[in-house]
């Protein structure tokens, strides 16, 4: 693509790029309140049945899902027209889903600056290693690799990683600015969790609440995870990297059905988002539908997305993901030619 057409398509992409101030407030309303209703309804059916519980839990762990696309469009500034609405709302919203709104904000900034550049990699993004450097690895470094690309690892423990620690933590060298909003949030989440334990108790909290951030942290990081991590991904060191590429080429278009893009507030459309962070999650489909070259994005489908999980490892040389098995074979060949690499 000329860079004459890149920027005729960041241009017609642009124009969608305007928050609407009355779907914004339709959408909080028609996502938190139901949150909090079905929460109620999840504490009264603990007298009726366990699982019944647990089946709203999951239903609630969607709208979580969805309160996360919000506060994700408040650090884009892309929710509300004024910043100052979308400090507050990312704030309150950040408090729900157990995110650090400054903190977080700062990293998907880096993310989006630098997401498919082989060289800078490492910051609010999916940990990717290419073929080569798994070979030059040490054999811990293989290993912390390995663990941290298994699915029980990324999708299991990884939303504990996020909530108790990474989350709660100020990174060093944070801003004061930076640095409160993470005090104000802990705090916020320390009182109204007390709270609740004194009302309904410790036991009663648990079952609702851990199966809801837990669902809803796993479908999250699925989400960001499969978006970007597709067989034939765009990937480039700095020199050759481009950012419409990036966008385009690298993010996919996760085509889901009608309830599943409503409950993830249509983060399905990554290709268009990622070109434009400051269209808000509602206009996402109507920028995709309205841009023909858009429409040529990777699209993958819930069947579809589920090979993503063998994708371990990015191989320069066929621009695309391989897994841990294919490795062995594409290093023992590469071996014959470089006594460097060497096999797993």
């Amino acid at each position: 693509m000329s860079k004459q057409k890149q920027a005729d398509l960041k241009k017609r992409v642009a124009a969608f790029a305007v928050s609407d101030k009355r779907a914004s407030i339709q959408q909080l309303i028609n996502t938190i309140l139901p949150f909090f209703f079905i929460w109620f309804l999840a504490y009264q059916s603990l007298s009726v049945s366990i699982w019944l519980t647990l089946g709203l839990a999951v239903v609630a762990a969607g709208f979580v899902v969805r309160i996360f696309i919000i506060f994700h469009d408040c650090t884009h500034g892309s929710f509300f027209k004024k910043p100052k609405a979308n400090r507050i709302v990312g704030t309150l919203t950040g408090i729900i889903t157990l995110f650090a709104f400054e903190k977080w904000k700062r990293s998907h900034a880096i993310h989006h600056a630098t997401s498919s550049n082989l060289d800078k990699r490492g910051t609010g993004d999916v940990w990717v290693m290419t073929v080569e450097e798994y070979a030059e690895a040490s054999f811990w470094g293989r290993l912390a690799y390995r663990l941290y690309r298994n699915p029980i690892v990324m999708f299991g423990l990884g939303p504990l990683y996020l909530f108790l620690l990474s989350n709660r933590f100020n990174r060093k060298g944070a801003k004061r600015k930076e640095r409160i909003n993470t005090y104000v949030i802990n705090a916020s989440v320390a009182v109204i969790y007390s709270l609740l334990i004194w009302a309904i108790g410790w036991q009663a909290f648990l079952i609702i609440q851990m199966p809801i951030i837990f669902i809803a942290g796993s479908l999250g990081i699925w989400l960001f995870y499969v978006q970007h991590q597709f067989e034939d991904s765009y990937f480039e060191n700095e020199d050759e990297w481009d950012f419409v590429k990036a966008a385009v080429d690298g993010s996919s278009y996760y085509k889901l059905p009608k309830l599943l893009q409503w409950l993830t507030g249509s983060i399905g459309f990554h290709h268009v988002h990622h070109l434009s962070p400051r269209v808000p999650n509602y206009h996402l489909e109507k920028a995709h539908e309205s841009t023909p070259p858009l429409k040529q994005a990777t699209t993958i489908t819930l069947a579809s997305s589920l090979k993503s999980i063998r994708f371990r490892l990015y191989d320069e040389a066929s621009k695309s993901f391989v897994s841990f098995k294919e490795v062995k074979e594409l290093l023992r060949k590469r071996n014959q030619a470089n006594p460097r690499l060497q096999e797993n």
